[in-house]
């Protein structure tokens, strides 16, 4: 820049007074007062999120209906087993009962009692949801109890009860055997 071209340029900007920035609306806010209780509610749900074990969904579960009849096998259960299961022909060792129970409470109902079954090493159990028909949401423990148990590992399969046990109001419950279970019918088979 030439020296007529510097005066010509401070002339221009004679009056004019330096900007500074107003960087106040910019600050973050205040933080907010936490009341002690409420902070202590919201980290007590994050870690009761992180320490529930229970996987069972509660969302985007398949309505079906009062009387229609449960039925599901995992891949490798054979067909006779299954019909042995459907027919009722399996000692019931077990029963759990989900009536006046609300769905969290069926959730956990449900998911202690299969892995309490297994541990115990019980194969049969009964599943009591109802149909729910005079409820406003018809049939919505008995949808919860047929999306849970095909989430379950330890369910082999499931079907709705022959009538003299429940009928469409039940199901039947093939659980998997323990790994101990397992490993001592592989001792006594290998010992023959």
């Amino acid at each position: 820049m030439s020296d007529d071209e510097s005066s010509l340029f401070r002339g221009e900007m004679k009056g004019v007074k330096r900007h500074t920035p107003n960087y106040q609306s910019l600050k973050p806010r205040p933080s907010r007062q936490t009341d002690p209780e409420l902070e202590i509610k919201r980290v007590a749900a994050v870690t009761e999120k992180q320490l529930d074990p229970n996987y069972l969904e509660t969302e985007h579960v398949e309505q079906v209906g009062p009387h229609d009849p449960l039925g599901w096998k995992k891949t490798g259960v054979q067909e006779g087993v299954y019909r042995k299961l459907r027919l009722g022909r399996y000692p019931i060792e077990a029963t759990l009962d989900l009536h006046q129970m609300t769905v969290v409470e069926a959730r956990q109902a449900v998911f202690t009692f299969i892995h309490e079954c297994q541990k115990r090493q019980l194969r049969t159990v009964i599943i009591t949801h109802g149909k729910g028909g005079r409820s406003a949401t018809p049939a919505r423990i008995k949808s919860f109890v047929n999306h849970w148990l095909r989430q379950l590992l330890q369910v082999l399969a499931f079907h709705s009860t022959q009538q003299q046990h429940g009928g469409v109001g039940a199901v039947y419950v093939l659980i998997q055997k323990s790994e101990s279970s397992k490993l001592s019918a592989r001792e006594r088979f290998n010992a023959r």
